[in-house]
């Protein structure tokens, strides 16, 4: 009887003595993973999260699972959230409550009224100074081609026209270039958002 006895409080005192190590191990590797994923190194975090998920406690293999799909979504700029029961999944599901998903500004109608009305695609973004530059720059130059040519003054007509295409070409492009940016950013912000409301250690940005 006594043997046994030994043996049981060996084999507790070996269980006690291995639960902090796994604690600290799993813990080394979720930073790690988090430093990579702020270098811009995603696919690399996501892997070792799921790989050290495995063998991980359980609060650190909820962690490392809803971090990975975090690190997931932000890679795809996906919306959908993860799917977890523990604190950390009801954590995200208040979050994305209370704050909805920024919808994404529609790039290619931004560059269809930037190219009808020089300065409407600024316009449309709500950015009127970035407008106003671009229709002062593009206005007198499509003015000055068309008093050249109502008075067929063929080689500054096409010279003018040329000028004009360029600067209503760059004006076209700008304004879809902040179209794609500002969506880019409010997504980005949000995201920063859903990971500090989840309640997750660290932070990959």
């Amino acid at each position: 009887m006594l043997p046994r006895l030994v043996a049981a409080l060996l084999l507790v005192v070996l269980v006690s003595a291995q639960a902090p190590q796994a604690d600290a191990d799993a813990g080394d590797a979720y930073r790690q993973a988090i430093a990579l994923a702020a270098q811009g190194r995603d696919a690399e975090a996501v892997a070792m999260l799921a790989g050290a998920a495995e063998l991980a406690p359980a609060v650190w293999n909820e962690r490392m699972r809803v971090a990975a799909q975090l690190l997931t979504m932000r890679t795809m700029q996906g919306v959908e959230l993860p799917s977890a029961n523990g604190l950390n999944g009801a954590l995200i599901a208040t979050y994305g409550q209370m704050h909805a998903a920024p919808q994404a500004a529609d790039a290619r109608f931004t560059g269809i009224l930037a190219s009808i009305f020089p300065g409407a695609g600024h316009a449309w973004l709500g950015r009127w100074h970035d407008a106003g530059i671009a229709a002062l720059m593009v206005w007198p130059m499509l003015l000055l081609t068309l008093w050249a040519w109502r008075r067929h003054m063929g080689p500054l007509t096409v010279f003018f026209s040329l000028i004009t295409l360029w600067l209503w070409s760059g004006s076209v492009f700008s304004a879809v270039s902040l179209a794609e940016r500002g969506a880019f950013e409010a997504y980005v912000l949000w995201w920063q958002g859903l990971w500090q409301a989840s309640g997750l250690p660290g932070r990959p940005w």
